[in-house]
């Protein structure tokens, strides 16, 4: 573990630059423990990659979380989507309904439950006023269909049967947010960019020697950080601690009226399904699922023993800069297609302009994992996003740094560096599958439902 006293480390290498990368750089860069410390973000491609998790048209801003920490934790970051952060169009603040459907039966009681802590934790711990948007209520319950065909009323379409809007959350532009990021980390004028990807770390007794490039370049750092995302369990042993699933999104086109029309309603997200719709930008649309994902087995040698012989499968994505033609699978398809149809029936026949996986590095619980590793010294992970890290970006980064140096900065910092740590047992299977809420089908494996259709056009896409 790092020391708070004058200098923390010489160097550090951070791999990876999205939303825990770039964090954890700006955070470095600007505290005063890192002044002397020279800081390297490593990236595999130009900066944004496509294929990146954190790179999409639009990403849920909410507190609306089961679990009170990430509900507080939220509140510190929403100071900074709602200032400069969030200008420029990089932060709506149009309202999220969180709604579950009881003619959606799978996972009904779990996400009935999921709900209603999330309305009492926004509720108790942000002081949310419980009321009508037109009675300046913050949080408004919804006790019936027709109160929530009410709040979003220019979808037109059975939208669920109970749940409640939080009028405080909101959207963000995903790029945008991260381009804004990288802009801050710039200005620093403190951390150096380099593009190249990883072909392996080099082991050592206890420690990590270097990183090799596939240019053949080795880096040397007293630090190094993953935060490579659904990628890191190519790169060290992650078996049973987190995976990399694929989940689904699909986008339309819509003309100038749709966009204003449906620009008026919050973020429709039902808890049940895990299916949801956030307000257009630019005049499209975006249907997608939290759910269980895709798993993509993959058969890689030993990241640890890479000259042993020894091979492992992992999950690892495979993303339209693998495949062109990639599209999302005829399952995830239907699911949006469904959604869209019940949501907003007069698109429900508009064909998609473009599908994309996007990939989580999910944890059996759906906690991050910040951590140091248990076998090398001077290896730290910061991953494990669970597809909810990305509205954290302006804050993270602090938490980060906490962690390095041992620090818990307040009782939060405690009590979310509990949930971060390395597992003291790793999950019973090698894949894991988060167990917080999700919709769809727990098991699905990529190839399989990809292989279910005759050929890749068949998701409409035009």
């Amino acid at each position: 573990m790092l020391s708070s006293s004058e200098q923390a480390t010489s160097s550090v290498l951070i791999v990876g630059s999205g939303v825990f990368g770039l964090g954890t750089a700006h955070a470095l860069a600007t505290r005063d423990e890192f002044r002397h410390t020279k800081i390297t973000v490593l990236e595999r491609v130009d900066f944004p990659a496509p294929d990146g998790s954190s790179i999409d048209s639009s990403r849920i801003i909410r507190p609306d979380y089961a679990d009170g920490a990430y509900t507080s934790f939220m509140a510190e970051a929403h100071k900074y989507w709602r200032g400069d952060f969030g200008a420029d169009g990089r932060y709506t603040e149009a309202g999220l309904c969180i709604v579950t459907d009881e003619g959606d039966g799978a996972g009904k009681g779990e996400a009935s439950d999921y709900m209603l802590k999330a309305m009492e934790n926004v509720k108790s711990r942000l002081g949310l006023k419980v009321g009508r948007r037109e009675d300046r209520g913050q949080v408004e319950p919804l006790v019936s269909a027709a109160d929530i065909s009410r709040v979003m009323a220019t979808m037109e379409g059975d939208c669920g049967t109970k749940g409640y809007v939080n009028w405080t959350s909101g959207w963000a532009d995903a790029e945008a947010g991260v381009r804004h990021m990288r802009k801050l980390v710039e200005r620093t004028e403190r951390v150096d960019f380099k593009t190249s990807e990883v072909r392996r770390l080099e082991f050592g007794d206890g420690k990590i020697e270097s990183v090799e490039l596939t240019s053949g370049e080795h880096l040397k750092a007293d630090l190094v950080v993953l935060a490579t995302g659904a990628w890191t369990p190519k790169l060290v042993d992650l078996r049973g601690v987190c995976s990399a699933s694929g989940h689904v999104l699909a986008y339309l086109d819509l003309s100038e009226d749709e966009q204003d029309r449906l620009g008026r309603n919050p973020t429709l997200l039902c808890e049940n399904s895990g299916m949801f719709i956030i307000q257009p930008r630019g005049r499209q649309l975006k249907v997608a699922r939290h759910g269980y994902g895709y798993a993509n087995p993959t058969v890689i040698p030993h990241p640890e023993r890479p000259d042993s012989g020894e091979t492992i499968t992992v999950s690892l994505p495979r993303t339209k800069m693998d495949d062109e033609n990639l599209n999302i699978p005829p399952e995830g398809d239907r699911a949006c297609r469904a959604f869209l149809k019940k949501s907003i029936p007069y698109l429900a026949d508009r064909p998609w302009t473009h599908t994309r996986i996007c990939w989580y590095t999910d944890t059996p619980t759906g906690n991050w994992l910040i951590d140091y590793h248990p076998a090398y010294s001077n290896l730290f992970l910061a991953t494990g996003g669970s597809g909810h890290g990305y509205k954290f970006l302006p804050v993270i980064g602090d938490r980060i740094a906490d962690v390095m140096l041992g620090q818990d900065g307040d009782a939060l910092g405690a009590e979310l560096r509990q949930k971060w740590r390395w597992p003291v047992q790793k999950h019973k299977s090698d894949h894991v599958w988060t167990d917080d809420w999700r919709g769809g089908k727990k098991g699905m494996i990529l190839d399989v439902e990809l292989g279910r259709s005759s050929s890749l056009s068949s998701n409409g896409v035009r």
